[in-house]
């Protein structure tokens, strides 16, 4: 009996243990789960503090370049109030308006500097200032006026003016901004066509834009270079330049024409004097341009217009009884008074052009980059005819922003280019369609 109870006691001391030890291992087991837990509670409350840590430095870092910012926009806050008071009384806006009364007409710098004037004198509301920054907008060329076109148009949105601003015109902050998406949408169309090898121009040359030197037209399509505004075909083809330059759409003397009868006798007196220089070319993302020495003239009635520079269009943009020649030249000019006249030579397919040849042998090697080949001399006039009969005409630009009030003097006497010449030329094309007459004049000598 004594037997049986002893092996009783010790099967229930086997069972005791058994479940006193499977409930250790399974106390153990989630205690292991909590410390696991916790250590991982714990990374992620490091981890997040790190972040805080971080966040707060980097905070901390903004708040000092926004101080920085906040003390150059005050000086210069000072500076501007500074420049308001001396003109406060009125007396050199004065002034300036009877300098400017001997003059005809103001260059559109002039015109911008007035506006500025005004509203730093009369504030933003002064209508006069708008008047002189839209004046400015109208004479201005891309390019070595940039600058100026900048000035009227962030002058008009100071007044309240809702304009469309170039993107090279906006700050650096907004540039960085939502600018990067208008540039991006807008002109960085990579589609090929500003790449010399496919041979599809884009850029900024108007062709008679031209103020001096590279007047406007230059602009990669890459994020380090001003952005173009337009092209020769697709989404910122020259249908659609009207959006962003209103004259392009709306102007009623715009180039370039198809030339054809009937005429007007002219009695204008034209001739050029052209004069051999070093030469100097750029590929400006739109045509081939040479910009040119001082002393070269041409003379309309006895008024003296300096060449700028010339460049090239393929096909011609200029038509003669609805027919195009192989390429064009044109000659850009300036008088005096600001007032821009083109000499236009139709290219047509024929024999290799001397002139020409020196020009291709010597072709920029990068775009937007003036190109100065060393020991090499160029007379424009090598790409003149004998004859100089011509057809005349009131046009524009014949690229945004489109400026009107250009005088074009276009010879009938052709001169010749090769075939593998017109080929050589790095834009496949560049030409904008013909404009209507819109009930012009055209002359004939």
């Amino acid at each position: 009996m004594k037997r049986i109870l002893l092996e009783v006691f010790l099967v229930a001391a086997l069972i005791g243990a058994g479940v006193f030890g499977f409930m250790n291992q399974k106390q153990a087991s989630v205690s292991k789960a909590k410390i696991t837990e916790l250590n991982a509670a714990v990374e992620a409350a490091e981890k997040s503090a790190k972040e805080k840590e971080e966040s707060i430095k980097g905070a901390e870092e903004e708040m000092q370049a926004l101080q920085q910012e906040l003390t150059t926009l005050e000086g210069k806050a000072n500076q501007l109030e500074a420049v308001k008071a001396a003109l406060a009384s009125g007396s050199t806006l004065s002034d300036l308006e009877n300098a400017y009364k001997k003059e005809k007409t103001l260059s559109a710098e002039r015109q911008a500097g007035m506006g500025a004037l005004r509203m730093l004198t009369k504030g933003t509301e002064d209508p006069g200032a708008l008047e002189a920054f839209r004046k400015a907008l109208q004479l201005s060329e891309l390019g070595d006026r940039k600058n100026t076109i900048c000035a009227a148009q962030l002058g008009l949105v100071a007044a309240g003016e809702k304009i469309k601003v170039m993107a090279d015109c906006l700050p650096k902050s907004e540039k960085a901004g939502s600018g990067d998406k208008e540039e991006k949408d807008s002109h960085d169309k990579d589609d090929g066509k500003g790449k010399k090898d496919d041979g599809k121009g884009k850029g900024k040359d108007d062709g008679h834009s031209h103020g001096k030197k590279d007047d406007g037209h230059g602009a990669k399509k890459d994020e380090k270079h001003a952005a173009a505004h337009w092209d020769y075909e697709g989404e910122m083809g020259p249908e659609k330049w009207g959006k962003e330059f209103p004259t392009c759409g709306k102007g009623k003397s715009q180039s370039p024409l198809d030339i054809k009868g009937p005429f007007v006798k002219s009695r204008m007196v034209v001739s050029a004097d052209y004069k051999e220089g070093a030469l100097k070319m750029i590929n400006n993302g739109h045509t081939i341009q040479v910009n040119t020495p001082p002393g070269s003239k041409l003379r309309v009635d006895g008024i003296v217009h300096e060449l700028l520079q010339f460049h090239f269009h393929k096909p011609s943009e200029e038509k003669i009884d609805g027919k195009p020649m192989a390429m064009v030249v044109h000659f850009v000019h300036k008088n005096a008074d600001g007032k821009l006249a083109v000499l236009g030579v139709l290219l047509k397919e024929g024999n290799e052009n001397p002139g020409i040849k020196t020009l291709w042998a010597n072709l920029p090697k990068e775009q937007n980059v003036e190109y100065l080949p060393e020991g090499v001399n160029f007379n424009p006039g090598n790409l003149l005819p004998r004859e100089f009969d011509f057809y005349s005409y009131e046009g524009s630009l014949t690229t945004p922003p489109c400026t009107e009030g250009v005088r074009f003097f276009i010879l009938k006497t052709t001169v010749n280019i090769a075939k593998e010449q017109v080929q050589a030329f790095p834009f496949k094309m560049n030409a904008r369609p013909v404009q209507p007459l819109n009930g012009r004049e055209l002359l004939s000598n």
